[in-house]
């Protein structure tokens, strides 16, 4: 009997260690050798591809790319996706809407988190410090900022360029947001809490299409012009 109770309890560690393992591997996904060490909202999950509504641009295969001249006169922008596509092999406009919105999502939050470590690693640098001014100021003035993105309307690219290796493309985001600012008090000073606003977000992303970093960051953030 003495010998037995231990035994009994080795085994229930084991078994509450095994379910605990595979709880965390359903969560967060097995290794499979290629983990980055930042986060990479354009490596989208399969399921979220098939999901996404969104106007998105098919290219055509590699083996089948049309003349680049008659293609430039009929369709500049899928010309142009076609150039991106032929630089890296692992560009994909699908994926790459995908990715945009989930790294739209990360941007929107961390600022409004004033996550500056997260908005440094999907941000390129000019950029990055106009953002980190903005949460500075705010913090100065003992505010923050609550923002929800309710859906989004549409992702869809509407320019892209390639110069050399530097790849740009620029994607229009419509979303529904709520956002609100509000004082050391807790008081609203900007927004309302109980509003839903449409809000359109022009954003260029960039990235080396020679680097083996499949993340592109954010180089340049508008709004369209009245």
């Amino acid at each position: 009997m003495g010998s037995g109770f231990p035994l009994f309890e080795i085994i229930l560690y084991a078994m509450i260690a095994g379910f605990l393992i595979l709880k965390l591997r359903s969560v967060l996904g097995r290794r499979t050798g290629h983990e980055k060490q930042r986060p990479d909202p354009f490596s989208a999950p399969e399921a979220a591809n098939e999901s996404a509504q969104d106007n998105i641009i098919s290219l055509p295969d590699r083996a089948t790319v049309p003349d680049a001249d008659d293609l430039d006169e009929r369709d500049p922008l899928t010309a142009t996706l076609m150039r991106i596509k032929l630089a890296d092999q692992d560009f994909d406009d699908k994926d790459f809407v995908v990715g945009a919105r989930g790294a739209f999502e990360m941007i929107v939050q961390a600022y409004a988190a004033g996550d500056v470590d997260t908005l440094k690693t999907l941000i390129s640098g000019p950029l990055y410090g106009g953002f980190v001014q903005a949460i500075e100021e705010r913090e100065q003035a003992n505010e923050t900022q609550e923002t929800t993105i309710v859906s989004f309307r549409s992702t869809e690219i509407t320019g892209a360029e390639l110069e050399g290796h530097e790849a740009r493309v620029t994607v229009e985001f419509v979303t529904e947001q709520v956002k609100v600012t509000r004082d050391a008090d807790g008081k609203v000073v900007d927004g309302d809490p109980d509003k839903i606003e449409v809000l359109t977000d022009i954003w260029t992303f960039e990235r080396d299409t020679r680097s083996s970093d499949p993340n592109w960051e954010l180089v340049a953030a508008r709004v369209p012009e009245e």
